[in-house]
């Protein structure tokens, strides 16, 4: 375990909520399905499924006279794998005077990102109605591995074809922690899923998707707290998440706050 943030300042949280999305894309990009290149400039992750957030690219402090071409050949790197949906980062160091030119010139304007929410897990209201039918288990194989990628898909509207790819990426990773993927299942069929990944000392929920027939029944709050429970379970402070428009509401209602806009380049 990573050392627990126990330091709940604005400030605090805001850097761990930035750096725990690094560090999970640093954490994917060491699966052997993934690409990931690290250098004093930037960085990048390529995953091969068609979402922004899964190919990145997350920029370091450089030299201003060569931003240009490390952009450019970065971009040209990606098209040759084929991705046309990527998303561009400010890390630590990174000056976006001088950088945001250089993205808006070649087609990658600037996007005010997803809220970047976190709560104290002691003081997490789990208070809130869910599903006593809904069964939540944890992905500990390749098959049920494959029930969750197509769960996953299918709630955030990914198309079938990345299946195999998202398959592929976690299969990579194994089963063990820091990541741990849940799977919600009801009266046999798999609605929902969630992810947890502990990195910068903090609990990180990613992938909570539920599907379309199946959504606002509190599925979504429950696929929320197991893995926030969990991670409170091994002594962690703090979870954090990255709001889609759809679930600010219900992450409030857990409890969080917003602390940033997760804003980028796309």
């Amino acid at each position: 375990m990573d050392d627990v943030l126990t330091d709940l300042s604005s400030e605090s949280l805001v850097t761990a909520i930035w750096e725990n999305a690094f560090a999970w894309w640093r954490y994917l990009g060491s699966s052997p399905k993934a690409e990931y290149h690290d250098s004093p400039e930037l960085s990048w992750l390529l995953t091969g499924i068609p979402t922004p957030s899964m190919n990145t690219v997350v920029l370091k402090q450089g030299d201003p006279g060569r931003a240009g071409a490390v952009i450019e050949r970065t971009l040209g790197h990606f098209r040759s794998r084929g991705v046309t949906k990527c998303s561009w980062w400010m890390g630590s160091g990174a000056e976006p005077a001088v950088l945001a030119p250089h993205l808006e010139a070649r087609g990658l304007p600037y996007r005010e990102g997803a809220p970047g929410m976190a709560v104290d897990l002691l003081k997490l209201n789990e208070d809130l109605p869910v599903p006593a039918r809904l069964a939540i288990e944890q992905v500990q194989n390749v098959e049920t591995l494959r029930t969750w990628a197509h769960a996953a898909c299918e709630g955030l509207g990914l198309p079938i074809s990345s299946v195999q790819s998202g398959i592929d990426l976690f299969a990579g990773l194994g089963c063990e922690l820091p990541v741990r993927n849940y799977l919600g299942v009801m009266e046999g069929k798999p609605l929902a899923t969630s992810q947890l990944f502990l990195g910068a000392g903090v609990a990180g929920i990613y992938v909570v998707s539920t599907i379309s027939e199946a959504r606002r029944q509190g599925i979504g709050t429950a696929m929320t707290l197991a893995p926030l429970r969990d991670a409170r379970s091994m002594g962690y402070r703090v979870g954090i998440l990255h709001s889609s428009p759809m679930g600010v509401g219900m992450y409030r209602r857990l409890g969080f706050r917003e602390y940033c806009r997760m804003s980028h380049h796309r």
